[in-house]
C-alpha cells in the first residue's frame, strides 16, 4: 500500500489514535518489563505472545500472558509484579518519531483528533504525566476502563465511544465511520478498526509487523508516522 498520494483517496473528518507503541515508546517498556518478570519464572516473551496480548485491556491480556507463558503466577500476582515495574518507568516515556508533528498539524488545521486505548486510566495519568506537551493537544481521552465501553478490542467499541465524545464536544452530527481515521500498532486494533468501518492506519513495530506480512483490514500499513502524508486522506498537507 502507498505511504503518500499526491492527490486524495479518502476524506477523513475525525482522527483517532492508540496509545502505547504508536504515539509513546511504551510498548518498549512494556517488553522490557513482561521480559523480566517471566524470566523469573524461567520463562520467555517473544513476539508471538506480544501479538496476541496487544492492545486488550489489563484482565483480558493478564489472563492470556499466564496461561500461554506457563509461567507460576496467577494474572493478578503478574498484573502486580508489572505494576510495580511500571511505577518506575513509564514516567520517563517519551513521543516516537513523527507523532509531534502530526499531532500539531492536525490541532492547527482544528481536525478532531482523540486518544482511544486499553490502558486504564490510572495508567495514562502515569505515562501522560510529563507529556503534557503532547497529550493536551488531544480534544477527547477515551481509556479502556470507561463505563461506557462494553467490550474490548478486537470490538469496535472504544472506536464508537471516541467518535461519539468528539462529535459531542464540536457539536458534529451523523460522523460517519468511513470518515473516521484510526491509528493502531496492534493486530488487534487494526481489527478494532476495521470492525467500526472506519478507515484504518497501521503502524506495526518492525518485529509484530514480520508476523503478518499481509495483515487484511488496514487502508494503509506504515513503518513509521513519519512517513504519513494528509493529503492521502484529504487532510490538509504539511507545511513544508
Amino acid at each position: 500500500m502507498p505511504s503518500s498520494a499526491s492527490t486524495p483517496q479518502h476524506h477523513i473528518s475525525h482522527c483517532i489514535f492508540d496509545m502505547d507503541g504508536l504515539l509513546i515508546n511504551t510498548e518498549t517498556l512494556y517488553t522490557e518489563i513482561t521480559s523480566e518478570i517471566l524470566a523469573r519464572y524461567g520463562k520467555t516473551y517473544d513476539f508471538e505472545l506480544k501479538a496476541k496480548v496487544m492492545g486488550l485491556r489489563e484482565k483480558e491480556s493478564s489472563e492470556i500472558l499466564v496461561k500461554e507463558s506457563g509461567a507460576d503466577m496467577t494474572p493478578e500476582e503478574y498484573l502486580h509484579e508489572r505494576h510495580l515495574l511500571q511505577l518506575e518507568r513509564f514516567p520517563y516515556c517519551v513521543p516516537l518519531p513523527g507523532v509531534m508533528r502530526l499531532i500539531k498539524h492536525l490541532k492547527e488545521n482544528k481536525i478532531p483528533i482523540a486518544v482511544a486505548t486499553s490502558s486504564y486510566r490510572k495508567n495514562f495519568e502515569l505515562k501522560s504525566k510529563n507529556n503534557q506537551a503532547l497529550f493536551s493537544l488531544f480534544d477527547v481521552i477515551v481509556c479502556g476502563d470507561d463505563s461506557a465501553i462494553v467490550r474490548g478490542k478486537p470490538n469496535p467499541d472504544i472506536f464508537f465511544v471516541a467518535r461519539d465524545r468528539l462529535a459531542a464536544h464540536f457539536g458534529h452530527e451523523n460522523v460517519q465511520n468511513e470518515k473516521c481515521l484510526v491509528f493502531e500498532d496492534s493486530p488487534i486494533g487494526v481489527q478494532a478498526g476495521v470492525n467500526a468501518s472506519m478507515k484504518v492506519v497501521w503502524v506495526p513495530d518492525e518485529n509484530i509487523g514480520r508476523l503478518y506480512p499481509s495483515l487484511e483490514g488496514p487502508t494503509l500499513r506504515l513503518s513509521s508516522l513519519e512517513q504519513f502524508d494528509p493529503v492521502y486522506f484529504g487532510l490538509p498537507p504539511f507545511k513544508s
